[in-house]
This record gives C-alpha cells, structure tokens and sequence, in this order.
C-alpha cells in the first residue's frame, strides 16, 4: 500500500511561514500520482488547498491561498512540500496530503491519505 505522513505544522502569528512536507512511501506507490494537500479547520468540510501533477510543472491552487501558498514535490525523495507565507487565522485548520492517479481538486479523486498535521495561525 502507501503511506503519506504530514510533519511541518505548528503555531505561527499572522503574517508568518510554515512549510508542511508530506514523506510517501509503500511498495505501491508511484511518483506519476498526482499529490494534493487538502485542509480542514473545525465544523467545516474538508476543501482543496493545491495539487501538483507528477512532474511539478503543472500546479492548481485554491482563490483562497493563491499566491501565498507554493506546492513542490522530489520524486527521488518522493516528498511534497507546502510552502506557506503570509499566513491568515482562516488559514488554521489540520492540513492533509494526498495523491492518487489523475487526481484534481475533488477529495474524491484521491486514493490515499495521511494523517493529517495541524496548522494554527494566532491574530
């Protein structure tokens, strides 16, 4: 099977950085999936923040973190990252990678999850 497994998360003040990194292992799993990162704060559904297809050079960002979030991925490491920058209290949630085969902003569209890691951004 995979495995995707967040680290990164922490507590920053409004207007900070965290950088989320997201390690993929497991017998089946593949460089070509494509790998999103999806958020979920409190009493809210889980929504879509970024996707990056196999190779990183076609990448898809939700209007809300648009130029101030950045998603990547090292295939030779199989890890993606979530750079994020200028940092909202909205932008609090438990943070989720993903990836799955032609996968999109959709969760659905994504076979395999991990655990999650909490981002939490104080005013």
């Amino acid at each position: 099977q995979v495995q995707l497994v967040e680290s990164g998360g922490g507590l920053v003040q409004a207007g900070g950085s965290l950088r989320l990194s997201c390690a993929a292992s497991g017998r089946t799993f593949s460089s070509s999936y494509t790998m999103g990162w999806f958020r979920q704060a409190p009493g809210k559904e889980r929504e879509f923040v970024a996707t990056s297809n196999w190779s990183g050079d076609s990448t898809y960002y939700a209007d809300s973190v648009k130029g101030r979030f950045t998603i990547s991925r090292d295939n030779a490491k199989n890890t993606v990252i979530l750079q994020m920058n200028s940092l909202k209290p909205e932008d609090t949630a438990v943070y989720y990678c993903a990836a799955g085969w032609g996968a999109f902003t959709a969760a659905d569209t994504y076979d395999y999850w991990g655990q999650g890691t909490q981002v939490t951004v104080s005013s």
